[in-house]
């Protein structure tokens, strides 16, 4: 597996961002270059597909520290939508707001554009649940992409989020299930 731990356009991306994301900008930003690494290699490493992947990485979680709520989806895919239009980037909208949108669904999805919105949805399953779900990865593989790109404490991040978003752990961990995941 090649692991990306290092590309201009993700940089270029998260230069906007780094104020709102502030302490979290490490961990959030070592979590999408694992999704990205991830997500690559189920695509067998199709280049044509890199620049969408790592621009809705980018914004997939952003709508967490931008507006900020629990319910981040629609705010992530607004605001990636309408850099991908006011920068004329030239991805497709469709896609790009399907990989952001969907990127939470427990079942695999079906519509257009499958290969690469599976191949995102898989890599954020198996970063967000830590490796637990692998979604046929060996453990070393992904042992491999832990070990080069460094969490930086991301699962606390996202627990403190649902926390202070959420009124308590629970309460937000509630409305992530509720607002976020899909079948």
């Amino acid at each position: 597996m090649r692991i990306i731990d290092q590309s201009e356009t993700v940089e270029r991306l998260f230069e906007p961002f780094q104020d709102a994301l502030g302490d979290d900008f490490k961990a959030y930003r070592g979590h999408v270059y694992r999704v990205i690494t991830y997500a690559m290699h189920f695509l067998g490493g199709n280049d044509a597909h890199r620049k969408m992947v790592e621009t809705a990485f980018v914004y997939h979680d952003i709508g967490l520290w931008t507006k900020p709520d629990l319910a981040y989806l629609e705010p992530s895919e607004e605001l990636a939508l309408r850099d991908n239009a006011q920068n004329a980037w030239g991805l497709d909208p469709e896609v790009l707001r399907n990989i952001i949108h969907w990127h939470h669904k427990i079942t695999p999805y079906h519509g257009p554009h499958a290969d690469v919105v599976n191949a995102c949805r898989k890599g954020d399953w198996i970063d967000a649940t830590g490796g637990r779900i692998r979604k046929g990865l060996t453990r070393d593989q992904v042992a491999a992409v832990e070990a080069a790109i460094p969490s930086y404490g991301f699962a606390g991040v996202l627990q403190r989020l649902a926390a202070d978003l959420g009124g308590s752990a629970f309460k937000g961990n509630m409305r992530v299930l509720g607002h976020v995941f899909k079948l």
